[in-house]
């Protein structure tokens, strides 16, 4: 079963490798089914099984990372080319359909790059690549720290997680307000709940930002509440590349790590500090830690 399973994956990441070497090719459903060999009457309802996206969405999605990129890249290729390339009809098209996703024009993006954004944009093609590309957790990639107390600005989410991100977005809207850039004031999320709990209502988290002792914490017309996380001793596990999912290294640390550790856990939930890699197009970082006795 297993190897019959491990087949089955092998075919559809066949097909997410062609995409990613002819994005300016023919990408259609008869094209992309005949790359996985499977039957062009099946293939978009497996695609979608699969990854959570349909292939027409994942294409643009991946057609407009590969355009913003050249954008950015400085290579001062034309708005125009770009777009083309990018599978539309015209640069007004495209411009509206940039500034709808990534809330600034095409030019304005190619002088300054607002990458939270962006970012965020393209949660559905990470989590569609993540659904068959699980990283494997090892022991050694745990790591003990002594943390200090840290004092936060708490944005807080109440209810169905499937309103999670427009939380979001009025999270960044608040912290671009108040002048907490990501790039000086570090973020955070506190997970009091399961991903998933049985009754959407109950799901719980914390948005948070660093402050210093002698920062305000302004609330621009939310409910922003000043709190810390305790300091003490912790274990960390870090991720990168696609961070919008951390339950399976949340699940690692709880099901495989914990138990051969012999440790025990401290009474404050399990939470993460998100990072910026130094190339931020490249994506993000985050560091899961579990506080320890």
């Amino acid at each position: 079963m297993t190897a019959t399973l491990d087949h089955y994956h092998a075919r559809m990441q066949r097909v997410l490798d062609h995409i990613d070497r002819h994005l300016d090719g023919d990408l259609d459903l008869e094209a992309m089914s005949s790359v996985a060999a499977f039957s062009k009457f099946h293939f978009h309802r497996q695609f979608k099984a699969t990854f959570g996206v349909s292939l027409h969405r994942y294409v643009q999605l991946a057609r407009m990372r590969h355009a913003s990129k050249r954008l950015a890249d400085g290579q001062g290729q034309s708005v125009t080319d770009i777009a083309l390339d990018a599978g539309y009809e015209s640069p007004d098209a495209f411009a509206r359909a940039f500034r709808q996703k990534f809330r600034q024009s095409p030019s304005s993006f190619r002088k300054s790059p607002d990458w939270e954004p962006w970012l965020q944009a393209f949660g559905p093609l990470n989590t569609a690549r993540s659904k068959i590309m699980q990283t494997p957790f090892t022991p050694d990639q745990v790591t003990y720290r002594e943390v200090a107390p840290t004092r936060v600005a708490i944005f807080e989410h109440r209810g169905d997680p499937e309103t999670i991100d427009a939380t979001v977005q009025r999270f960044i809207a608040w912290r671009k307000a108040v002048g907490l850039s990501p790039q000086t004031n570090p973020t955070f999320n506190i997970w009091y709940s399961e991903r998933r709990p049985a009754d959407p209502a109950e799901y719980s988290m914390d948005l948070c930002v660093g402050v210093s002792a002698d920062q305000p914490i302004p609330s621009m017309g939310e409910t922003v509440k000043a709190g810390e996380i305790p300091g003490g001793r912790c274990a960390v596990l870090r991720v990168t590349g696609d961070t919008h999912n951390l339950e399976p290294a949340a699940l690692y640390l709880y099901r495989d790590w914990l138990p051969a550790s012999g440790e025990e856990m401290r009474d404050f939930p399990i939470y993460c500090q998100r990072f910026f890699l130094d190339q931020p197009e490249q994506g993000t970082a985050a560091e899961l830690f579990l506080p320890l006795k």
